[in-house]
């Protein structure tokens, strides 16, 4: 292991390959994210993710596990956790009828987000899986269709309260979360995945609206995405790659000290610096040196992967030419995000009072 591995890849099948083994001992190598491609069920789940341990213990074991259209495992006991969504129009009931003995309707949407946080990362943790990106803490404006019911809410007081009852709940199942995407994803409309969304709004509106679960959460967030977006009147680069963005504010005005990650780099708004397109070794420096701890390069790995060996060699050419340095610091915000706690194994998870507590309280 190096001061520092940054580099979060994928792997194409169910099971690791010889040249998955070989990626994943890399120095450089930080962890790995899931897809639905790796997951068959359980059982199959539980036996890849001791074999990505059996290579190295300190691998993070990422998925983008949300609810809703956002969920990679849905089958053979996962629970299917509703969209975020859910939560904000729970809050908006007013308590009545039925359930007015239950509370208002806030307190019910802060108690089941913060049941499905639990739920989220425990099933998620008898698998063998570390970390979840999650909680979304975009505002829902109605016109990101990428975005959409993944939002909690349009007012940032209600999916910052919200979110931080989901990141309870996942903490007390021990698991590490991520807010995304920062300052916010909700007011544009293109999709990041194909174009380069620009949001020409001012710094006081998007720190007034978007970012301010950033400003409230920053002592409870363990980690942050930032977005693939351009805000021209902050910076020419999109927050991922921005120094303004990530040191400036989010570390500076905002306070946040856990870590920082880089959207996904095969996305179109990644590799798009000041009107190029560059290399994934290009753009995975520009979030590096621009302040993200860790960068992600995702569905690279099919085929015959070499998207994957490139970046490896290509940041290790750049480390030995003293083109970046490794960051101790970063390095330990990684270890952190690391599970402290054994898991709760799944057949005794299922008879856990607390668990199926938490599945009583999902809406």
């Amino acid at each position: 292991m190096t001061e520092h591995s940054p580099l979060i890849i994928d792997i194409a099948g169910t099971s690791l390959t010889a040249a998955d083994r070989v990626r994943l001992a890399h120095p450089l190598v930080g962890g790995m994210i899931l897809f639905a491609r790796n997951w068959q069920d359980r059982a199959q789940l539980l036996a890849l993710t001791a074999e990505i341990k059996a290579v190295r213990d300190d691998l993070l074991i990422c998925v983008d596990h949300e609810g809703g259209r956002v969920q990679r495992f849905k089958t053979d006991g996962f629970t299917h956790l509703p969209p975020m969504a859910a939560f904000g129009q729970m809050w908006l009931d007013d308590g009545q009828g039925t359930r007015q003995r239950e509370g208002s309707g806030a307190l019910r949407a802060l108690r089941a987000a913060t049941a499905a946080g639990y739920v989220l990362g425990a099933e998620l943790r008898a698998c063998g899986v570390d970390f979840s990106f999650t909680p979304v803490l975009d505002l829902d404006y109605g016109a990101s269709g990428v975005i959409g019911d993944r939002a909690f809410a349009r007012d940032p007081r209600v999916v910052s309260v919200l979110a931080q009852g989901l990141a309870h709940g996942l903490l007390q199942a021990g698991m590490a979360h991520c807010g995304k995407h920062f300052p916010g994803h909700g007011f544009v409309q293109a999709d990041s995945h194909t174009e380069i969304p620009v949001d020409r709004r001012s710094l006081t509106a998007i720190l007034h609206d978007d970012a301010a679960p950033y400003d409230w959460l920053a002592r409870t967030l363990t980690s942050v995405m930032p977005a693939h977006v351009i805000y021209p009147k902050v910076d020419s680069r999109p927050a991922g790659f921005s120094a303004k963005w990530l040191q400036d504010i989010l570390r500076g005005r905002l306070r946040f000290e856990g870590a920082i990650f880089s959207d996904d780099l095969s996305m179109e708004g990644a590799r798009r610096l000041d009107g190029q397109l560059v290399s994934y070794t290009e753009g995975a420096l520009a979030a590096l040196q621009a302040g993200c701890d860790l960068v992600l390069l995702c569905n690279q790995s099919l085929g015959d992967g070499s998207a994957v060996d490139d970046l490896i060699a290509g940041l290790a050419q750049a480390l030995a030419q003293g083109r970046w340095q490794p960051s101790p610091d970063s390095e330990a915000r990684r270890l952190a995000l690391l599970p402290q706690t054994l898991p709760t194994p799944w057949d005794e998870l299922m008879l856990q009072p607390a668990y199926m507590q938490a599945l009583d309280l999902l809406p």
